[in-house]
């Protein structure tokens, strides 16, 4: 059985996952080919069809060169962007000065929703990684469309469910583990729903798909950067990651995912 590197897909030799775009891989599975135009975890990944392709006519698209801010925190404006393609990560910046990476989205994921759906400020700012296309949806446009698709609403609460259950597990990482294993956590799950597999490997071995800075990792993991920066050294030195400039392989992914003790999410 093929190793599965992000929610509810398989890699195998046959399929390429592309993060700057939509899913483009096709999978032969008894003789039937599949395509999976979407990451399943993500918001549009969970539509139907007939919805995603309704959806993708609303609202007017846009793009954004790399580090551009797509939103901005404080701001009071009233409308989501629906990710079409490239990787944006959230950001937010405490009084003191401090920054801290909340999230990563990618192609098929909704951003600002938050904020436009309480009528409150943005809480965090949101930036292009690479060059990004989304559409910019009112949201009161937004609400009008789930009045009237059923599995949209699904959507968007297994997309707040998912993205609360990952707050959880940070709270409870802070508290449960040392500072290895939050990291590797972490690590673990970033390579579950963002993973390319590497080429020529074996399946289990894949490059964690986003580019973070080791302040990044530190932020998403609540450590201190000097400890992530030591953590991220014995997670190499046991065999488990590759580093270079700003990107990190993962060599081992079910090793990766026994290290971090993620054991109901492993599907090895």
């Amino acid at each position: 059985m093929p190793p599965r590197l992000f929610s509810g897909t398989r890699f195998d030799g046959n399929m390429v996952r592309h993060l700057n775009g939509p899913l483009c891989c096709q999978v032969r599975s008894s003789g039937v080919l599949v395509n999976h135009a979407w990451p399943p975890s993500t918001f549009l990944g969970r539509l139907r069809n007939a919805t995603r392709d309704e959806l993708l006519r609303q609202g007017t698209p846009i793009t954004y060169p790399p580090h551009r801010a797509l939103l901005q925190q404080g701001d009071d404006s009233r409308h989501v962007l629906l990710v079409t393609s490239g990787v944006v990560k959230v950001v937010a910046s405490a009084e003191s000065g401090y920054d801290m990476l909340l999230a990563v989205r990618i192609a098929g994921d909704l951003v600002g929703e938050m904020a436009a759906f309480e009528e409150r400020p943005r809480s965090g700012t949101v930036v292009a990684c690479s060059d990004v296309t989304a559409r910019i949806i009112q949201v009161r446009a937004l609400e009008t469309f789930l009045t009237h698709h059923p599995d949209a609403v699904r959507a968007i609460l297994h997309m707040l469910s998912a993205r609360l259950r990952w707050a959880n597990r940070r709270r409870i990482d802070y508290q449960a583990y040392d500072s290895l294993t939050r990291l590797a956590r972490v690590l673990a799950e970033l390579s579950q729903a963002y993973a390319q597999p590497v080429p020529d490997g074996d399946g289990k071995r894949c490059d964690l798909g986003v580019t973070l800075t080791q302040k990044e990792l530190a932020s998403l993991a609540g450590l201190a950067l000097n400890t992530a920066e030591k953590s991220l050294a014995a997670l190499a030195a046991k065999g488990l990651v590759e580093r270079s400039y700003r990107n990190i392989t993962i060599c081992d992914v079910p090793k990766l995912l026994e290290f971090a003790k993620v054991v109901a999410d492993n599907p090895y």
